[in-house]
């Protein structure tokens, strides 16, 4: 009778033991578990090497917009270069039209100068002969009124039968001619009269040629505008040029540049400004088990990019600042792993 309760004595005494060893256990485990989340905590809150490898798709928000800019970029420059070599054509045949027009003006001038030199010279002249071509005029004038009384006699003569039908019209032929011929000096002294008229006077001729003079100027003032307005707007086309080409200069800088190009498969990592002294180009990338020991050597530093970039803390889950780099890894999966190390590893192993 007194074996059962010795049994169950020796059974309590298991559990209880059993029970105290689970609980030290557990709770040994838990401070462990403490102690290495406090140590790890510890360890990222004053490393100054770890970076974060990220990912860019080119099927990214942010890469499809960097593209689309960049695209819209170029096509912009292309079509500014067509439309700044449309603009140097017309300004260049505006300048060869204006140096065709500024070498007809002095030959106009001196052609309005001559005429009214020999205007001046010539309408004096005229005007005598003028004078005198009226007196001989009003001389002829006398001697056909004589000639009326010759016509007469020389058709008394023919009635009478003194003088032949021939010798009639003969005589009557060279009356008639001396009437033409008074005839013709009146029209000249006419003809003459309106020569001195444009000789003295400013004619319609001479306004005419003084239009053609006020138009060539007036085209030259025209094409001076336009050529101005050309200048200008060839030159602000070229600096747009060259502020898209700085613009797309400076794009290529980004990572997203080199992750919208095309090109093979990229690793890139974010770097935390409070760990900016460890991210040099060349460096040595280190990529650690259990993020922190036990770490390889996985690649180099390519590149450093400058433009500031915002992430979330890989340990801590808050939102920090930094930059980015490119990394050259030698091992692809390294890439995917949480944290990586610039240029040393964060502990002797």
């Amino acid at each position: 009778m007194r074996a059962a309760p010795v049994k169950q004595s020796l059974h309590y005494t298991l559990v209880i033991t059993i029970y105290r060893i689970f609980a030290i256990t557990v709770l040994y485990l838990v401070l462990a578990g403490i102690l290495a989340y406090a140590f790890v905590m510890g360890f990222y809150a004053v490393s100054s090497s770890w970076a974060a490898p990220v990912i860019l798709s080119s099927s990214d928000e942010k890469a499809l917009a960097f593209r689309e800019q960049l695209v819209t970029s170029q096509q912009t420059i292309e079509d500014l270069k067509v439309d700044s070599q449309k603009l140097q054509t017309g300004l260049d045949e505006m300048k060869k039209h204006r140096s065709a027009l500024l070498a007809l003006e002095p030959q106009l001038e001196q052609a309005i100068t001559r005429e009214r030199t020999h205007n001046r010279a010539t309408g004096p002249e005229l005007a005598t002969l003028d004078r005198q071509k009226q007196a001989d005029n009003a001389k002829t004038q006398k001697v056909l009124a004589r000639l009326k009384e010759v016509e007469s006699n020389i058709n008394k003569d023919l009635a009478a039968g003194l003088i032949t039908k021939g010798d009639a019209a003969t005589q009557l032929s060279a009356l008639n001619q001396a009437q033409s011929a008074y005839t013709d000096s009146k029209i000249a002294e006419v003809l003459l009269t309106d020569s001195i008229l444009d000789k003295t006077t400013t004619g319609t001729n001479s306004l005419d040629v003084l239009e053609k003079q006020a138009e060539l100027r007036s085209e030259v003032a025209q094409l001076d505008i336009a050529i101005n307005v050309a200048d200008k707007q060839l030159y602000e086309e070229s600096r747009q040029i060259e502020r898209l080409r700085q613009a797309i200069a400076t794009a290529k800088l980004s990572p997203y540049y080199l992750n919208a190009s095309g090109q093979k498969m990229l690793y890139f990592a974010f770097v935390p400004y409070d760990n900016q002294a460890s991210a040099v180009a060349g460096g040595p990338v280190y990529d650690c088990y259990l993020n922190m020991v036990l770490c390889r050597k996985v690649g180099t530093v390519k590149q450093i990019f400058t433009g500031e970039q915002e992430a979330v803390h890989p340990i801590f889950k808050t939102q920090i600042r930094g930059f980015l780099i490119q990394m050259s890894l030698d091992h692809a999966d390294s890439a995917k792993s949480k944290t990586v190390f610039l240029d040393r590893k964060p502990m002797l192993f």
